[in-house]
């Protein structure tokens, strides 16, 4: 394992100023996409979509990687250059989503194991061959009656262990991705608690296992109240709680930390990824790792249309540009309006 060159790549994700684009929807997710905008899920469809997001002008001054899909990460431009060719070219850092999605955990009503592990070493060395230098793996944490339990929390913390040790065996930079929903009615005291909890255990299962915490990467949910909480805290409250939960359990050796967007809004999300920022200096880089708050209002300006491809592009370079700002903390609220 060549640890500088790990330890390099991981700087080079979380390099000040720019972020991530998780483009790596399921087949199934981006069905639902291309539903909301009527557009058949066809694989030229969605090929043509992830063009439009990887070929945007200037892209790179934001997003230092993008995850792919593997039926993305064998796709072609419309001239024939492989995307993770395509990308590294212009200095993006291609990367694959490796697990095989959240499922019942036996035993354990209302709570998931991510699945995939099984195979992997050997899917990872095609990933390489293929141009991937990171991948990714999420485990899901629900937040409700009595979940979760802590045998749920340990499973699935063991689970982002072993992958994490088999990517980077396989000179493959993981980004280890513990996600609480914000799903649910529950407080920000008690995400704070749950979140407390999951990175406890994942960073002792991390180093149980001999993870290099100088060549990965976290993607943590931040702190925040449940989507139909009563009452839901403010973006400082989120802020604060949010970093006070990341001082506790995260060592000052993982390069950085690229928050998931995980439901909240765009506008909601690169707010509070630049309150985050201006509680520093901080131990770690803390940029954005964002899917649905990149892409959203570049998908529906697109709707599919070949004549609205370079508006859709024009959409993304915008959100693209005010998360890189926030990364920095130096993006306000009032910049929605004149960016558009």
């Amino acid at each position: 394992m060549n640890r500088s060159e790990l330890a390099r790549i991981a700087q080079a994700m979380v390099v000040t100023g720019k972020g991530l684009l998780a483009a790596d929807e399921s087949t199934g997710t981006i069905r639902k996409r291309f539903e909301a905008i009527k557009l058949e899920s066809t694989e030229e469809h969605r090929r043509a979509y992830r063009e439009l997001l990887f070929t945007t002008p200037g892209a790179a001054e934001w997003i230092s990687g993008v995850i792919f899909y593997d039926e993305t990460i064998r796709q072609k431009t419309a001239d024939g250059r492989p995307f993770a060719q395509y990308l590294t070219q212009q200095g993006i850092i291609p990367g694959i989503k490796v697990d095989l999605g959240a499922k019942p955990l036996a035993g354990f009503a209302g709570e998931t194991i991510t699945e995939g592990l099984d195979g992997l070493r050997e899917r990872l060395v095609e990933y390489r061959r293929l141009g991937a230098r990171f991948a990714k793996w999420r485990a899901v944490i629900d937040i409700g009656a009595g979940i979760p339990t802590a045998f749920a929390i340990e499973a699935n913390a063991h689970a982002l262990a072993r992958y994490a040790a088999l990517c980077q065996e396989n000179e493959i930079v993981p980004i280890v991705e513990p996600e609480v929903l914000m799903d649910g009615d529950h407080s920000i005291e008690r995400c704070e608690e749950v979140t407390d909890a999951t990175l406890s255990c994942v960073f002792k299962q991390l180093q149980d296992h001999r993870v290099e915490l100088e060549g990965m990467v976290l993607k943590p949910n931040m702190v925040i109240s449940g989507k139909k909480a009563a009452h839901r805290a403010s973006p400082e409250a989120v802020a604060q709680a949010t970093v006070r939960c990341l001082k506790r359990h995260v060592p000052p050796a993982v390069p950085g930390i690229a928050f998931l967007s995980g439901g909240q809004s765009p506008q909601e999300a690169t707010l509070h990824l630049s309150l985050i920022n201006r509680l520093g200096p901080l131990p770690w880089s803390l940029t954005f790792s964002y899917g649905r708050a990149l892409q959203e209002t570049a998908i529906s300006t697109w709707g599919g249309r070949s004549g609205d491809f370079k508006a859709g592009q024009k959409e993304f370079a915008r959100r693209a540009r005010l998360n890189a700002l926030a990364a920095t903390g130096r993006y306000s609220a009032e910049m929605e309006q004149q960016a558009a």
